[in-house]
Protein backbone atom coordinates (compact mmCIF):
# COMPACT_ATOMS: atom_id res chain seq x y z
CA UNK A 1 0.00 0.00 0.00
CA UNK A 2 2.98 2.31 0.25
CA UNK A 3 4.30 1.55 -3.31
CA UNK A 4 3.44 4.77 -5.44
CA UNK A 5 2.87 1.85 -7.84
CA UNK A 6 -0.35 0.48 -6.33
CA UNK A 7 -1.88 3.52 -4.53
CA UNK A 8 -1.53 5.43 -7.96
CA UNK A 9 -2.42 2.95 -10.41
CA UNK A 10 -3.63 -0.65 -9.13
CA UNK A 11 -6.10 0.97 -6.36
CA UNK A 12 -7.87 3.17 -9.18
CA UNK A 13 -7.71 0.11 -11.75
CA UNK A 14 -9.26 -1.97 -9.27
CA UNK A 15 -11.95 -0.20 -8.46
CA UNK A 16 -13.21 1.16 -11.71
CA UNK A 17 -12.97 -2.30 -13.11
CA UNK A 18 -15.47 -3.05 -9.91
CA UNK A 19 -17.33 -0.07 -10.63
CA UNK A 20 -17.47 -0.93 -14.42
CA UNK A 21 -19.22 -4.20 -13.66
CA UNK A 22 -21.61 -1.96 -11.92
CA UNK A 23 -22.75 -0.69 -14.49
CA UNK A 24 -23.32 -3.56 -16.30
CA UNK A 25 -26.16 -3.82 -14.12
CA UNK A 26 -27.57 -1.06 -14.51
CA UNK A 27 -30.06 0.65 -16.77
CA UNK A 28 -31.95 4.59 -17.46
CA UNK A 29 -35.29 2.82 -15.61
CA UNK A 30 -32.78 2.19 -12.26
CA UNK A 31 -32.49 5.83 -11.84
CA UNK A 32 -36.26 6.63 -12.82
CA UNK A 33 -36.97 4.29 -9.67
CA UNK A 34 -36.44 7.89 -7.40
CA UNK A 35 -40.06 8.68 -8.72
CA UNK A 36 -41.34 5.30 -8.55
CA UNK A 37 -40.42 4.69 -4.71
CA UNK A 38 -40.31 8.23 -3.86
CA UNK A 39 -41.07 7.17 0.03
CA UNK A 40 -38.42 4.20 0.21
CA UNK A 41 -35.80 6.82 -1.60
CA UNK A 42 -35.63 8.85 0.86
CA UNK A 43 -35.50 6.54 3.57
CA UNK A 44 -33.15 4.67 2.49
CA UNK A 45 -30.83 7.66 1.28
CA UNK A 46 -31.71 9.13 4.85
CA UNK A 47 -29.66 5.96 6.46
CA UNK A 48 -27.02 6.11 4.10
CA UNK A 49 -26.63 9.65 3.84
CA UNK A 50 -27.37 10.95 7.15
CA UNK A 51 -27.86 7.91 9.52
CA UNK A 52 -24.65 6.22 8.98
CA UNK A 53 -22.31 9.16 9.44
CA UNK A 54 -23.84 10.48 12.42
CA UNK A 55 -23.91 6.64 13.76
CA UNK A 56 -19.52 6.91 13.10
CA UNK A 57 -18.92 9.88 14.37
CA UNK A 58 -21.01 9.31 17.69
CA UNK A 59 -19.22 5.99 17.94
CA UNK A 60 -15.33 7.45 17.28
CA UNK A 61 -16.50 10.19 20.17
CA UNK A 62 -17.48 7.39 22.20
CA UNK A 63 -14.49 4.95 22.35
CA UNK A 64 -12.15 8.48 22.46
CA UNK A 65 -10.51 7.34 18.61
CA UNK A 66 -8.13 10.05 17.61
CA UNK A 67 -6.53 10.89 14.27
CA UNK A 68 -6.26 8.81 11.11
CA UNK A 69 -8.02 5.92 12.90
CA UNK A 70 -10.82 8.13 13.62
CA UNK A 71 -11.13 9.51 10.13
CA UNK A 72 -11.02 6.18 8.65
CA UNK A 73 -14.11 5.00 10.45
CA UNK A 74 -15.84 8.14 9.26
CA UNK A 75 -14.30 7.55 5.49
CA UNK A 76 -16.19 3.96 5.61
CA UNK A 77 -19.44 5.99 7.17
CA UNK A 78 -19.09 8.19 4.32
CA UNK A 79 -18.55 5.92 0.90
CA UNK A 80 -21.78 4.88 -1.25
CA UNK A 81 -23.40 1.33 -1.24
CA UNK A 82 -21.29 -1.21 -3.83
CA UNK A 83 -22.24 -3.45 -5.92
CA UNK A 84 -21.81 -5.81 -3.11
CA UNK A 85 -25.00 -4.12 -1.74
CA UNK A 86 -27.12 -5.48 -5.06
CA UNK A 87 -25.99 -8.93 -4.90
CA UNK A 88 -26.44 -9.35 -1.18
CA UNK A 89 -30.54 -8.23 -1.79
CA UNK A 90 -30.73 -10.22 -4.33
CA UNK A 91 -29.32 -13.78 -2.62
CA UNK A 92 -31.85 -12.12 0.57
CA UNK A 93 -34.84 -11.82 -2.16
CA UNK A 94 -35.16 -8.08 -0.93
CA UNK A 95 -36.31 -5.67 -3.56
CA UNK A 96 -33.30 -5.60 -5.87
CA UNK A 97 -34.64 -2.67 -8.02
CA UNK A 98 -34.69 -0.53 -5.19
CA UNK A 99 -31.13 -1.45 -3.96
CA UNK A 100 -29.65 -0.85 -7.02
CA UNK A 101 -31.27 2.60 -7.71
CA UNK A 102 -30.20 3.54 -4.12
CA UNK A 103 -26.62 2.22 -5.26
CA UNK A 104 -26.85 4.44 -7.76
CA UNK A 105 -28.09 7.66 -6.39
CA UNK A 106 -25.87 7.60 -3.71
CA UNK A 107 -22.99 6.93 -5.55
CA UNK A 108 -24.07 10.25 -7.31
CA UNK A 109 -24.53 12.35 -4.12
CA UNK A 110 -21.66 11.41 -2.60
CA UNK A 111 -19.54 13.03 -5.08
CA UNK A 112 -20.60 16.12 -3.02
CA UNK A 113 -20.56 14.43 0.84
CA UNK A 114 -17.48 12.35 0.18
CA UNK A 115 -14.79 15.40 0.33
CA UNK A 116 -16.82 17.91 2.92
CA UNK A 117 -17.75 14.89 5.54
CA UNK A 118 -13.92 13.87 5.34
CA UNK A 119 -12.27 17.12 5.17
CA UNK A 120 -14.93 18.09 8.20
CA UNK A 121 -13.29 14.64 9.73
CA UNK A 122 -9.91 15.64 9.51
CA UNK A 123 -10.05 19.09 10.74
CA UNK A 124 -12.03 18.22 13.96
CA UNK A 125 -10.19 14.86 14.75
CA UNK A 126 -6.43 16.65 13.73
CA UNK A 127 -4.79 14.32 11.87
CA UNK A 128 -1.54 16.31 12.15
CA UNK A 129 0.28 16.35 8.42
CA UNK A 130 -2.56 14.74 6.47
CA UNK A 131 -3.68 16.34 3.71
CA UNK A 132 -7.09 17.32 2.65
CA UNK A 133 -9.21 16.60 -0.34
CA UNK A 134 -9.31 19.39 -2.49
CA UNK A 135 -13.29 19.77 -3.20
CA UNK A 136 -13.27 20.25 -7.20
CA UNK A 137 -9.88 17.99 -8.05
CA UNK A 138 -11.55 15.32 -5.65
CA UNK A 139 -14.99 15.31 -7.26
CA UNK A 140 -13.36 15.10 -10.78
CA UNK A 141 -11.06 12.38 -9.52
CA UNK A 142 -14.04 10.36 -7.80
CA UNK A 143 -16.43 10.89 -10.92
CA UNK A 144 -13.47 9.17 -12.96
CA UNK A 145 -13.12 5.74 -10.85
CA UNK A 146 -16.96 5.56 -10.18
CA UNK A 147 -19.11 7.12 -12.41
CA UNK A 148 -17.46 7.12 -15.71
CA UNK A 149 -16.49 3.50 -15.45
CA UNK A 150 -20.40 2.91 -14.56
CA UNK A 151 -21.55 4.51 -17.20
CA UNK A 152 -19.19 3.16 -19.68
CA UNK A 153 -21.06 -0.40 -18.71
CA UNK A 154 -24.47 0.90 -18.81
CA UNK A 155 -23.66 1.80 -22.53
CA UNK A 156 -21.91 -1.59 -23.02
CA UNK A 157 -25.10 -3.01 -21.63
CA UNK A 158 -27.43 -0.63 -24.07
CA UNK A 159 -24.77 -1.50 -27.76
CA UNK A 160 -24.50 -5.36 -26.65
CA UNK A 161 -26.79 -6.70 -24.47
CA UNK A 162 -26.13 -10.36 -25.20
CA UNK A 163 -22.24 -9.88 -24.70
CA UNK A 164 -22.87 -8.28 -21.34
CA UNK A 165 -25.06 -10.54 -20.20
CA UNK A 166 -22.56 -13.18 -20.66
CA UNK A 167 -20.10 -11.22 -19.32
CA UNK A 168 -21.92 -10.39 -16.00
CA UNK A 169 -20.54 -13.58 -14.21
CA UNK A 170 -17.09 -13.40 -14.92
CA UNK A 171 -16.81 -9.77 -14.21
CA UNK A 172 -18.09 -10.30 -11.22
CA UNK A 173 -15.81 -13.01 -10.15
CA UNK A 174 -12.99 -11.16 -11.44
CA UNK A 175 -14.26 -7.99 -9.15
CA UNK A 176 -14.54 -10.35 -6.06
CA UNK A 177 -10.84 -10.83 -6.38
CA UNK A 178 -9.94 -7.50 -6.97
CA UNK A 179 -12.07 -6.58 -3.56
CA UNK A 180 -9.49 -9.36 -1.91
CA UNK A 181 -6.25 -8.72 -3.44
CA UNK A 182 -7.18 -4.89 -2.16
CA UNK A 183 -8.17 -6.01 1.08
CA UNK A 184 -5.58 -8.68 1.64
CA UNK A 185 -3.00 -5.71 0.66
CA UNK A 186 -4.13 -3.20 2.89
CA UNK A 187 -3.30 -5.96 6.14
CA UNK A 188 -0.76 -7.20 4.66
CA UNK A 189 1.25 -3.44 4.64
CA UNK A 190 -0.18 -3.18 8.32
CA UNK A 191 0.81 -6.89 9.63
CA UNK A 192 2.72 -5.65 11.97
CA UNK A 193 -0.16 -3.37 13.71
CA UNK A 194 -2.73 -5.27 12.68
CA UNK A 195 -3.56 -6.68 16.51
CA UNK A 196 -3.35 -3.02 17.72
CA UNK A 197 -5.48 -1.83 15.25
CA UNK A 198 -8.15 -4.81 15.56
CA UNK A 199 -8.31 -3.86 18.83
CA UNK A 200 -8.43 -0.24 18.58
CA UNK A 201 -11.12 -0.16 15.66
CA UNK A 202 -12.72 -3.06 15.37
CA UNK A 203 -15.28 -2.71 17.97
CA UNK A 204 -16.41 0.59 16.63
CA UNK A 205 -16.78 -0.78 12.84
CA UNK A 206 -18.61 -3.86 14.44
CA UNK A 207 -21.18 -1.89 15.66
CA UNK A 208 -21.55 0.62 13.14
CA UNK A 209 -22.40 -2.31 11.35
CA UNK A 210 -24.74 -3.88 13.43
CA UNK A 211 -26.41 -0.98 14.37
CA UNK A 212 -26.40 0.48 11.21
CA UNK A 213 -28.07 -2.41 9.93
CA UNK A 214 -30.71 -2.51 12.65
CA UNK A 215 -31.22 0.91 13.10
CA UNK A 216 -31.67 0.95 9.29
CA UNK A 217 -34.40 -1.85 9.12
CA UNK A 218 -36.32 -0.55 11.91
CA UNK A 219 -36.60 2.72 10.44
CA UNK A 220 -38.39 0.89 7.30
CA UNK A 221 -40.03 -0.86 9.48
CA UNK A 222 -41.67 2.05 11.07
CA UNK A 223 -42.42 4.03 7.74
CA UNK A 224 -44.62 1.30 6.97
CA UNK A 225 -42.37 0.02 4.28
CA UNK A 226 -42.91 -3.42 2.42
CA UNK A 227 -40.58 -6.48 3.65
CA UNK A 228 -38.69 -6.26 0.67
CA UNK A 229 -37.90 -2.93 0.86
CA UNK A 230 -37.16 -2.90 4.53
CA UNK A 231 -34.03 -6.06 3.37
CA UNK A 232 -33.09 -3.42 0.92
CA UNK A 233 -32.42 -0.62 2.76
CA UNK A 234 -31.08 -2.33 5.57
CA UNK A 235 -28.59 -4.31 3.55
CA UNK A 236 -27.85 -1.11 1.21
CA UNK A 237 -26.82 1.15 4.53
CA UNK A 238 -24.65 -1.49 6.12
CA UNK A 239 -22.75 -3.16 3.42
CA UNK A 240 -20.72 -0.11 1.85
CA UNK A 241 -18.34 0.09 -1.02
CA UNK A 242 -14.55 -0.56 1.15
CA UNK A 243 -12.68 -0.55 -2.38
CA UNK A 244 -13.70 3.21 -2.64
CA UNK A 245 -12.80 3.78 0.85
CA UNK A 246 -9.58 2.17 0.76
CA UNK A 247 -8.77 4.23 -2.41
CA UNK A 248 -9.66 7.37 -0.77
CA UNK A 249 -7.63 7.37 2.15
CA UNK A 250 -4.34 5.52 0.35
CA UNK A 251 -4.01 7.08 -2.74
CA UNK A 252 -6.19 10.52 -2.55
CA UNK A 253 -5.12 11.04 1.49
CA UNK A 254 -2.19 8.93 1.00
CA UNK A 255 -2.47 7.94 4.62
CA UNK A 256 -2.53 4.12 4.34
CA UNK A 257 -3.36 4.02 8.26
CA UNK A 258 -6.81 5.55 7.61
CA UNK A 259 -7.59 2.98 5.32
CA UNK A 260 -7.26 -0.28 8.31
CA UNK A 261 -10.70 1.22 9.65
CA UNK A 262 -11.95 0.23 6.09
CA UNK A 263 -10.44 -3.09 6.12
CA UNK A 264 -11.65 -3.96 9.10
CA UNK A 265 -15.35 -2.48 8.57
CA UNK A 266 -15.07 -4.74 4.86
CA UNK A 267 -14.10 -7.85 6.56
CA UNK A 268 -16.97 -7.24 9.06
CA UNK A 269 -20.15 -6.50 6.65
CA UNK A 270 -19.00 -9.85 4.36
CA UNK A 271 -19.77 -11.77 7.64
CA UNK A 272 -23.05 -9.93 8.67
CA UNK A 273 -23.91 -10.28 5.31
CA UNK A 274 -23.85 -13.83 5.30
CA UNK A 275 -25.89 -14.31 8.16
CA UNK A 276 -28.64 -11.71 6.84
CA UNK A 277 -28.84 -13.69 3.75
CA UNK A 278 -29.79 -16.79 6.49
CA UNK A 279 -32.03 -14.69 8.41
CA UNK A 280 -33.74 -13.19 5.20
CA UNK A 281 -36.46 -15.17 5.20
CA UNK A 282 -37.41 -14.52 8.98
CA UNK A 283 -37.14 -10.71 8.24
CA UNK A 284 -39.47 -10.95 5.78
CA UNK A 285 -42.05 -12.74 7.41
CA UNK A 286 -41.69 -10.43 10.67
CA UNK A 287 -41.65 -7.20 8.34
CA UNK A 288 -44.83 -8.79 6.51
CA UNK A 289 -46.39 -9.02 9.93
CA UNK A 290 -45.18 -5.32 10.85
CA UNK A 291 -46.64 -3.87 7.22
CA UNK A 292 -50.27 -5.71 8.00
CA UNK A 293 -50.11 -4.52 11.73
Amino acid sequence: MESNLITAVFLPFALAFIMLGMGLSLTSNDFKNIFTYPKAMVVGLFCQLVLLPLLGFSLVLSFGLEGAMAVGVMIIACCPGGPTSNLITHLSKGDTALSISLTATSSLLTLITIPLFVNLSITYFGEEGSVSLPFISTVFRITGVTLVPVAIGMWLKNRYPILTQRADRPVRIASMVFFVLVVGGALYNEKNQIQEFFAMAGPVALLLNVLTFGLSLLLARTCMLSPRQQLAISIESGIQNGTLGIVIAATLLQNPTMAIPVVIYSLIMFVASILIVSLAGRIRKEGLVQVKG
